[in-house]
């Protein structure tokens, strides 16, 4: 590896790839805490789908899309992981960010947040039965992962950002999450992130450097196979308004609200975002 990590340059020649594991068993159904109105899967899907449209708006240069980032959205519950995107799509593993922006599966009409309308492109349905298979996911996610970097060796490290919330059924997945932070490009190793969200009115936990303030063991297990914010997302998280990050901070939030998603998610992926980075657009 290069002496410096995560610095490689995302661009059409050089891609990265952004992987999502969602939680849908059945718990995800229940209400979001301190979001009054809204189920967890419906505040996931929502903040995705918000994602994954200005994903797409930021590769669009003229009548052209920039193909710098691979997307993958796997859904758990139930027994399986599986890909969970919708329309054309539905089934792929893989998709570039070009795929998605000719392959909406439908366009809802959505409260503005300003007493108005709009538009929103679908690509991911909120969906909630079933068991925790975190173990399966965990797995389909470092398969992925390592068939990207089989042809993307200098690529920005890969990340897998998994939502879920609650405990893990079926076998202990630890020895799968850890594997997923082996794989590596030149550039660095992946990097698997943790988003915890919450039906409690407690206050949520973001991007701590220890587990102290971490109450039960599920939390302290999900902090300690997160990885430890590189130099980038810790720049990210300060602009989203975090200020206690250090450079032992993990890219872990525990009981996190829907406001905890939007921005987890901004976060996670901000160094493939082309308004955060330089972004080639020269091949």
């Amino acid at each position: 590896m290069t002496e410096q990590t995560y610095v490689a340059e995302i661009s059409r020649r050089n891609p990265t790839c952004v992987v999502f594991l969602i939680d849908q068993s059945g718990s995800m159904m229940d209400p979001f805490g301190r979001t009054p109105g809204k189920v967890k899967a419906q505040g996931v899907a929502d903040a995705l789908n918000s994602l994954l449209q200005n994903l797409v708006l930021k590769c669009v240069n003229g009548n052209e899309i920039r193909e710098y980032i691979y997307l993958s959205i796997v859904g758990y519950g139930g027994a399986n992981a599986s890909p969970a995107l919708l329309g054309a799509l539905k089934g792929k593993d893989i998709v570039s960010v070009g795929e998605l922006a000719h392959n909406t599966a439908r366009t809802d009409v959505v409260d503005d947040g300003n007493g108005g309308q709009a538009k929103r492109p679908v690509w991911f349905d909120a969906v909630g039965s079933g068991e925790t298979p975190m173990k399966a996911a965990f797995e389909k996610a470092r398969a992925i992962v390592a068939d990207f970097l089989s042809g993307h060796q200098k690529c920005f490290p890969p990340i897998v950002i998994n939502i879920t919330d609650g405990i893990y059924t079926g076998e202990d997945p630890t020895s799968s999450a850890e594997s997923i932070g082996r794989l590596s490009s030149e550039d660095g190793n992946v990097l698997l992130f943790n988003l915890h969200i919450a039906d409690s009115a407690e206050s949520p936990v973001h991007f701590p450097d220890n587990d102290a303030q971490l109450r039960d063991q599920y939390a302290k297990w999900l902090f300690n196979i997160s990885s430890t914010l590189p130099a980038p997302f810790v720049q990210a998280a300060i602009a989203e308004g975090f200020s206690n990050i250090s450079s032992t901070s993990r890219g872990f939030v525990y009981n996190g609200d829907f406001n905890s998603v939007v921005k987890f998610f901004n976060i996670g992926t901000d160094p493939a975002r082309s308004d955060k980075r330089s972004v080639s657009v020269a091949g």
